[in-house]
Order: C-alpha cells, then structure tokens, then sequence
C-alpha cells in the first residue's frame, strides 16, 4: 500500500482506529488488562470502558501504537514508507516526509522496527541454501601512515559479522544474524545451520571457511574457493550476497551509520522486506504484528 491510497482509505483518525480496532478484535473489543468482553462503547473519545475491571482503554494500549500523540495516519504513512523502501529510509528523511521531529521520526522508525522482528521460524531453510557472513562498520583506510599498520578486509576485519543463509530458490527465504567473532567457529556456525536449516532436505553451499568444514558431517555440503572461482556448477553463494548488498547499501547510504546495540533492528528490517517481498498485503501483515495478533 502506498502512500496515496493511505491518504484515500485512511483520511481521518476515526478511520485509522476503526481499521486497528477491527485488525485487533474482529467484532469483539476486549480489555487488554483483564481480557473481558464485557465492554461499553465510548464513540466520543475512540475509547472502550471495561464493566468487569472499570478501565477505559484504546486499541492501541499494549501496541506499538501505544502513547502516542501522533495522528494514526501519519503511523500509516510512516509504515508504508518504510516498507516500500527497499534500502531503508532514514530518520531525518522521514521526519521531513512526515512533518514531525526528527527524534519522533526515529521513535516511529524503531517501533515500525519492533514489528519486523524477526520471530522464531518455524519453517526451515530447504533445498539450496547458500551461507555466508558479511561484516558492518565504519569504513577505515586500507593503511594509517601514522603507525603504518595495514588494516586487513573480510575476516581478519574489526567489524561486526553477520551471518546469514539463504533459500536459492525463487521467492526463498533468509536468515540473517549478528554474531560476533569468536563465534564464528566450528560447533556455533554448526549449531545456526542446525536451528535454521532442514539438514535432511537441504544442501548447504559456502566458501571453504574452516568453520564450516564439519557441516559435511550432518547434512550434504559444497564450498566455492573464492581465491579460484566464484560459480563452480550449481556451487556459489550470490543469492546470499545479494542479500548482503542490499543490506550494505541501505546502512552505508540511506543510515550512514548504525550502533552495534540497535544492528540487530536493521538487519531483521531487511530481512523481513526480503521474506515477505511477495506478500499481498504486507502493510496489513505489518499493522497486525505492530497490533501483536500475526
């Protein structure tokens, strides 16, 4: 949904609290402190009174939506821009699209973000899954004149791994997280393929990393050696690294630069917009989740 018909189905707050109301609760408002559907309207104020607990509340109590003081369509414009932008859209950005502070467009941003988590996956990676880590962080030069110490790339890099894996499949899924690197051995990088992967229906390729070499072991395994080729057959890992550039130039273009402590927020942002690229209706996807019911 874009930002036009958020303007022509959503154009009052009533009509922004009528659609979350009926996202939420269907027919029935119930209390979201004692969970009674005992309640009386309240059509003036766009509030409910509870006659089990004697509490009024909104839809938006217990939701990302909760406290705010922002009119409801501007929450529905901010998620549509957000979803509709490939590489991410920036605070500053969407607070002039918005119209709001840039601190108010950051909160928005981050609890859009809360409702883009990643959730434990019930489904696992199948088929083709390709493996890979990336690495987030400020750029450095390849060399300091002052003490001349060469600053190496890839692994032996100071920045902040992520690792990921990817369904080679069209419309296949990912998975992708922050790691740090004294994790990136043997039994960890294992233990990740064995919680996302269905190692008895699935071929896992990576690059000849030593921390995948007991992969082989547990489920069908090919490496690419990157010193010598990049496609070797059905053996590479570009849908991966597609991934990864994508997710690279949303944080180096559009964020410029993310903490260490609100990463893991970005990545599951991207991820989520990746998963669920073929969803009819991923705005109302991401208002039920923001709303705690998908």
């Amino acid at each position: 949904m874009n930002i036009i018909e958020i303007f022509k189905k959503y154009p009052k707050q009533e009509d922004c609290v009528s659609y979350l109301e009926k996202v939420r609760w269907a027919d029935v408002p119930r209390c979201p402190y004692c969970r009674s559907g005992n309640s009386t309207p309240l059509p003036s104020e766009q509030r409910h009174h509870c006659n089990n607990c004697n509490t009024s509340y909104s839809v938006t109590v217990g939701t990302i939506f909760h406290q705010t003081h922002l009119p409801l369509q501007k929450w529905f414009l901010a998620v549509s821009l957000i979803l509709n932008a490939k590489k991410g859209i920036a605070a500053r950005q969407l607070a002039r699209d918005l119209d709001v502070h840039r601190n108010t467009a950051w909160r928005i941003s981050m609890k859009v973000r809360e409702a883009m988590a990643q959730r434990e996956h019930r489904e696992l990676l199948t088929g083709m899954v390709e493996m890979d880590e990336t690495y987030i962080g400020a750029r450095k030069p390849r060399r300091e004149f002052s003490d001349d110490k060469y600053h190496p790339r890839g692994r032996g890099t100071d920045k902040t791994p992520v690792v990921g894996m990817a369904e080679r499949e069209e419309g296949g899924q990912v998975r992708a997280k922050v790691s740090r690197k004294d994790a990136l051995n043997a039994k960890k990088l294992s233990a990740l393929v064995r919680e996302h992967v269905d190692t008895k229906n699935a071929t896992l390729v990576t690059d000849e990393y030593k921390g995948y070499i007991k992969i082989s072991g547990f489920m069908p395994h090919k490496t690419v050696n990157h010193k010598v080729w990049y496609v070797d057959g059905d053996a590479h890992t570009n849908t991966i690294e597609s991934f990864w550039a994508l997710l690279k130039r949303g944080i180096v273009g559009q964020f410029h630069k993310v903490s260490l402590e609100h990463l893991p927020k970005y990545v599951d942002e991207f991820c989520y917009r990746y998963n669920h690229r073929r969803h009819v209706d991923l705005f109302g996807l991401t208002i039920a989740r923001g709303l705690g019911v998908a």
